[in-house]
């Protein structure tokens, strides 16, 4: 992987890091103090606003990474894309959006309201994908739209940050089930949403996830504890060609998404 790509997902990792203790402590319990390799990370944005899926894409667009599948969640009103890059060892990006046309008055108000806080241009910056928050939020409207949409609430609270990084199960050489036991050994609370496992191995792909870390939040009118990231493991398996799957299974992507549900 070169540095260039490197240089994209460093400050996400510690940016991910920072409020989501668990993936420290999943590295040593799953690499033992070996590297651990990345299959992917995931973005949330927003759809017909300067924080869409392009923007956020467009980073690493300029890394070389190109757009691959097309993937929609019609009942939680998301579209999504993923990148990937031609060195098959560069993790791959998962980036989904909200379509806010299709919310609520109510939700498209308060999303209004905090876009019209952004300088002019933030869709340019090149370190998008981690600027985090960048307006201000009071809990009631935390509040408001988490109860309409996790995946709102989500955004509104943490901003533009990686919702999870994903542990290669192939890599490890390990069943996705092994990982599984270990993690719930352990002690790590995993998404049970869909099933503990999510695909097959005949649909080439299987995931699971932790459920997301609690994080203190300063909002504009005090601290809360809510979900904050989440950890993700993924095992691929080959195609008729012989490569591994590259792609996302949408089915077993929206139970994944529910990780970061408030509990």
């Amino acid at each position: 992987m070169n540095r260039v790509i490197e240089a994209l997902f460093a400050p996400l990792w510690q940016q991910y890091l920072a409020i989501t203790p668990s993936a420290g402590a999943i590295h040593r319990l799953l690499g033992g103090g070996a590297p651990i390799v990345n299959d992917h990370i995931a973005l949330r944005g927003l759809a017909g606003s300067v924080l869409d899926l392009q923007a956020l894409a467009r980073p690493f667009l300029a890394a070389g990474y190109r757009f691959a599948g097309d993937y929609q969640f019609v009942a939680k009103k998301l579209d999504a894309r993923h990148l990937q890059h031609p060195d098959v060892d560069a993790p791959k990006v998962f980036i989904s959006e909200l379509k806010l046309h299709e919310c609520s008055p109510q939700l498209q108000t308060i999303f209004a309201r905090l876009l019209a806080q952004l300088p002019a241009g933030t869709e340019q910056r090149l370190d998008l994908p981690w600027a985090g928050r960048l307006w201000q939020l009071c809990q009631a409207d935390y509040q408001t739209l988490a109860d309409e949409s996790e995946y709102a609430g989500w955004v509104a609270a943490w901003g533009l940050r990686a919702n999870h990084f994903t542990v290669s199960v192939n890599a490890l050489g390990l069943s996705l089930e092994a990982v599984n036991e270990r993690l719930r050994q352990a002690g790590f609370a995993l998404n049970t949403a869909g099933g503990l496992i999510k695909g097959s191995p005949a649909e080439l792909l299987e995931q699971s996830s932790t459920v997301a870390d609690l994080a203190e939040l300063q909002f504009s009118d005090g601290v809360r504890t809510i979900p904050g990231c989440f950890y993700e493991f993924a095992r691929r398996y080959p195609q008729a060609d012989g490569q591994l799957y590259p792609g996302f299974i949408a089915a077993s992507a929206d139970k994944i998404f529910s990780s970061t549900d408030r509990r």
